[in-house]
């Protein structure tokens, strides 16, 4: 299921459009393989962090919040692993659960196990909104891409409570992969 909301003159010439569109933005993401970037994270209470953020896909991601927030958030295999050590709490989620793990899959396929539920086109920008297909309950993910060149800036993840999280992406550089350890959450190393 499509829509756009760029005005166009018959839903006919618009399907074209969203094909090339959804082909440019899959041909980006499969080729993403390890950024490092730095964040701006608004939450769904409308509190605002920083900090460094590693992206490296297949499955795996790294947010280390700058001071005095002490959390980390850590995507590794298989798992989403939330740690706020004010609260002592470690929270653990398969990352196959989440709508974020639809950006650290292996391939990603914008159709069969994912649907492309809107296309938007705002000056300078594309932004695509995607469920897991049988799992839409889950939440959906919002990619929003700049354009010239087409390149990741944020992502609007709304999680299955209807809680919206919005990271916006600075300073992106590709570089070569980090070890696995990155990438681990083990208590008393990672904690600040």
């Amino acid at each position: 299921m499509f829509s756009c909301s760029t005005a166009e003159s018959s839903a006919v010439t618009s399907v074209p459009k969203n094909q090339v569109v959804l082909a440019q933005v899959s041909d980006y993401l499969n080729g993403l393989k390890t950024i490092t970037a730095k964040f701006m994270q608004v939450g769904a209470d409308g509190s605002v962090r920083t900090g460094q953020a590693i992206v490296q896909r297949p499955g795996k991601m790294r947010f280390q919040y700058d001071k005095p927030d002490p959390e980390l958030l850590v995507a590794g295999f298989g798992l989403l692993v939330y740690h706020d050590p004010q609260l002592r709490q470690t929270t653990n989620i398969p990352l196959g659960s989440t709508p974020l793990g639809i950006l650290l899959q292996k391939h990603i396929d914008l159709s069969g196990p994912v649907t492309v539920t809107k296309i938007s086109e705002p000056p300078g920008e594309v932004q695509v909104t995607l469920v897991r297909t049988r799992k839409a309950q889950q939440g959906h993910i919002t990619l929003v891409f700049s354009t010239e060149p087409l390149e990741l800036r944020q992502w609007r993840v709304t999680d299955a409570q209807g809680q919206l999280t919005q990271v916006s992406l600075y300073d992106l550089h590709a570089v070569k992969p980090f070890p696995d350890k990155d990438f681990e959450y083990i208590q008393g190393i990672n904690s600040n």
